[in-house]
């Protein structure tokens, strides 16, 4: 099981690595993240070169997709063709957007109705796309999950882990990274906010 962790020039690392390391924490269990990206090397909003793990084309064999925010993110939905490097599909991946990647599910139109999470910064580019934002870290509907501040990211990871491998191995997970002596209440806040933020589906 592979997870396109989808990385773009400007990213932020809290959204990018965060979830990728706490994937990967699963690999013993066949579950493997790695940072997708247009271009070989891509440049954080701090200035950190990173040299991209797999070419955006992995985003169709990916199981799950996570879309990563960063300072350029109206530029990446403004180009067509980057854009175009996107054909994912709901029906068969899990996809997941961490910040201002909302605007990429906006843009690629796969969040259709349902309400989205995204940051302070990006929650008025992401309403201008008549999407409506929560007050809230996480939210999934179906296949299709969205999540909002850096620290979300961990809810975004630990959502992929829960549907692909289980509960039991998302708090495994977490209580390992959790700070020490906060283990069971990190585990918690984790697991709460997923089972919060997923709708109930008719």
């Amino acid at each position: 099981m592979q997870v396109a962790v989808v990385t773009f020039d400007g990213f932020n690392e809290l959204d990018s690595f965060i979830a990728s390391a706490l994937i990967n924490r699963c690999r013993k269990n066949g579950l493997g993240a790695f940072i997708t990206t247009p271009t070989p090397v891509v440049t954080s909003m701090n200035g950190v070169e990173v040299t991209g793990q797999r070419p955006m084309e992995f985003v169709t064999e990916a199981d799950a997709v996570l879309i990563g925010s960063g300072v350029k993110t109206r530029d990446v939905v403004a180009d067509d063709r980057l854009i175009s490097r996107l054909p994912l599909d709901p029906s068969r991946q899990l996809i997941g957007s961490q910040c201002s990647g909302a605007l990429v599910l906006a843009r690629l139109g796969l969040l259709g109705g349902m309400p989205a999470c995204t940051d302070m910064t990006s929650r008025p580019f992401v309403e201008a796309c008549d999407v409506t934002v929560l007050d809230a870290p996480f939210h999934a509907e179906g296949n299709i999950a969205t999540a909002g501040g850096c620290m979300a990211s961990q809810y975004l990871a630990t959502w992929v882990i829960t549907r692909m491998l289980g509960e039991d191995a998302a708090r495994d997970v977490i209580g390992y990274v959790a700070p020490v002596g906060e283990n069971q209440e990190t585990v918690a806040r984790a697991m709460r906010a997923v089972h919060a933020g997923e709708a109930v589906l008719g």
